[in-house]
């Protein structure tokens, strides 16, 4: 199985923890001390050997941080795990804070005490946020402790070794462009910054740039490795030897020198020594690479990582890629919700309903010839109040029947050699209320109205936001996380730097995927979300207009559950737009799809749509 169903850390394990952790403060000269999920490559997800806020909180989501005081503790989530936090961690040990409103520089700026000392570990804060860290410690009078190694790592007695996965070469025929083609446009992005060379510490970009892919961490296909990249072109990929097959190293050969990573820090400090230039970005870089530039006397040009953007506009190899992904595993989203439909209530739980999907995957991908890979992230597979959880990770100890008059929210992915899925639908057990049913047609009505969006050039992912929001809004409703996440191409299922939410300030460009996955949740009841990809479209003119617009390009095709939909409340032209997508959906999949039944479950679920003409929204 793809996916693991275990829990973490138990609160008398977290509580021993804290207390050998602490016992070290003294020793080290701190007051505190920052456990942040991020390892040194910031990427969102880790290897069990840097899982360190998992182990010692038992917190499992994607984006935390713990602070760690003599006395008391505070664990630091987003709006996504308010819900989760309190279900997986003691809260007689950590205080859950708001990640967003009082992250820990603002907590600290607020509550730390004169000569406050903050233990952190470079390798896992990135530079901006360690300035930051210091900048509100600076009333106070405390600093910043840069720690030589993690006092967590000394007492894990069991931690996992590091990951040594496998690295795959990325065909040119999924890639659209060659290695030595995008090492020339990093090279020219590096010479027009004025630098002498550029460190680039993101995964996604290794991967990218050298045309690989690696097996480092769960769900990703990552190679967990730094490079060095000259303006002139030559380049260093620090990253273990044993990692690369045959065809793989003989791939890298020719474009590349393999160096241990363990020679990392010495080419940086030399660097340093020669007072090179080094180009690198701080929103990504940790601490300890610009400090071990800058210590030798080398200096920073601090400018975004120069293969954040290519990356993110996917070629037409990728574009057409991403397509056949899409039509793959709407076959397979078919099969998984055909097979749901026919089970009695009562009778599957969140667990089994995951190993079912992840099966349609795998038997759909091989018969279609092209292998499931991997899946995306870890489904969330929510019934009835565990829908509510919005990024909720079913476990042994949390799993439930799916019973009858419940809605069941199921937001999954795969990896494919070919593009990188990630679909969220929601689906009645039984029969829904009619409550159910008023918010599932608002947060449709959000989701087509993005989808039919137009837009100029140089118009963000923040300008956009609120057209997802605006039906919800009406009905006094929101929902606490982003409208739609960037996605890479068999690379990361987030990517940046493109997004919808209020923090989407990356303008929006031909080629972007992004999800559109507008959502309601009502604690301890239910919960809603409805989530395609697309891609943005080049400019194209507008009927009457002025000036050419961008759009969206739906790339992921499943039914959307007829049963949820109040067709009174839809306008015309969303109506007019569900029934043609659904058209499209039938049409495409219905010959990728295998059995008979699951055909006549799509024919059912894709028939058109009508409205009471007396009743229809305007």
């Amino acid at each position: 199985m793809f996916q693991s169903f275990d829990v973490t850390a138990s609160a008398a394990a977290s509580k021993d923890r804290l207390e050998r952790l602490r016992s070290r403060f003294d020793a080290l000269g701190i007051d505190a001390f920052l456990v942040p999920r991020s390892d040194r490559f910031q990427g969102e997800y880790v290897p069990e050997s840097e899982a360190r806020l998992a182990w010692l909180t038992g917190f499992t989501g994607s984006a935390g941080v713990a602070l760690i005081l003599r006395q008391d503790a505070h664990i630091f989530v987003d709006g996504r795990y308010t819900t989760q936090v309190r279900q997986e961690v003691d809260p007689a040990l950590f205080t859950p804070e708001d990640l967003i409103k009082n992250p820990p520089r603002q907590w600290l700026e607020e509550k730390a005490p004169q000569g406050f000392r903050l233990g952190i570990d470079p390798w896992l804060h990135t530079l901006r946020e360690s300035r930051a860290l210091q900048k509100s410690l600076g009333t106070s009078g405390g600093e910043i402790v840069y720690l030589d190694a993690n006092p967590i790592d000394a007492i894990w007695d069991d931690r996992p070794a590091e990951p040594a996965g496998a690295v795959s070469v990325q065909p040119e025929q999924f890639a659209g462009r060659t290695a030595h083609e995008k090492l020339e446009q990093i090279s020219a992005a590096i010479k027009d910054a004025d630098a002498d060379c550029c460190v680039i510490t993101d995964p996604s970009s290794i991967a990218w740039i050298y045309n690989i892919r690696g097996s480092d961490v769960p769900h990703t296909p990552h190679p967990l490795a730094f490079a060095i990249i000259d303006a002139d072109g030559s380049n260093r990929l620090f990253m273990d030897s044993s990692k690369p097959g045959r065809d793989a190293a003989a791939h890298l050969a020719r474009v590349t020198q393999i160096v241990d990573p363990g020679e990392l820090e010495p080419a940086l400090a030399a660097l340093g020594a020669d007072g090179a230039k080094v180009m690198l970005d701080p929103g990504l870089a940790p601490a300890r690479i610009a400090g071990l530039i800058t210590s030798a006397g080398g200096r920073l040009v601090e400018k975004a990582d120069p293969a954040r953007l290519p990356r993110a506009q996917k070629n037409p190899v990728e574009l057409t890629g991403s397509r056949t992904a899409h039509e793959r595993d709407g076959a397979a989203m078919v099969a998984f919700l055909a097979w749901l439909d026919r089970q009695k209530p009562g009778t599957t739980d969140e667990i089994n309903a995951v190993r079912q999907l992840e099966d349609a995957r795998r038997t759909t991908g091989e018969r279609l010839q092209m292998p499931l890979l991997d899946i995306s992230f870890d489904t969330i597979s929510g019934s009835g109040p565990n829908g509510a959880v919005i990024h909720y990770r079913v476990s042994n100890r949390s799993n439930r029947v799916l019973k009858d008059g419940e809605l069941y929210l199921v937001d999954s992915g795969g990896q494919y050699r070919d593009g990188t899925t990630d679909i969220t639908r929601t689906v009645p057990i039984g029969t829904a209320g009619d409550e159910e049913k008023r918010f599932f047609t608002l947060v449709l009505k959000g989701m087509i109205a993005l989808t039919l969006m137009r837009f100029p050039e140089g118009t963000r992912g923040v300008d956009l936001d609120a057209v997802a929001r605006s039906a919800l809004w009406k009905a006094g409703a929101d929902y606490a996380h982003g409208t739609g996440h960037g996605v890479g191409s068999y690379l990361s299922v987030h990517e940046g730097p493109q997004s919808i939410s209020r923090r989407g300030l990356q303008e929006l460009k031909p080629g972007m995927i992004l999800s559109n996955e507008p959502g309601y949740y009502r604690e301890g009841s239910f919960g809603i979300r409805i989530e395609n990809l697309v891609a943005v479209e080049e400019p194209s003119p507008v009927e009457g207009g002025d000036k050419p617009m961008l759009g969206f390009e739906t790339l992921t095709l499943c039914p959307i559950d007829r049963r949820l939909i109040l067709p009174d409340l839809l306008s015309q032209e969303e109506l007019s737009w569900l029934n043609g997508y659904h058209n499209r959906v039938r049409d495409v999949l219905a010959p990728l799809i295998e059995k008979q039944e699951d055909r006549d479950w799509l024919a059912m679920m894709t028939a058109p749509i009508s409205q009471d003409p007396q009743h229809a929204a305007r």
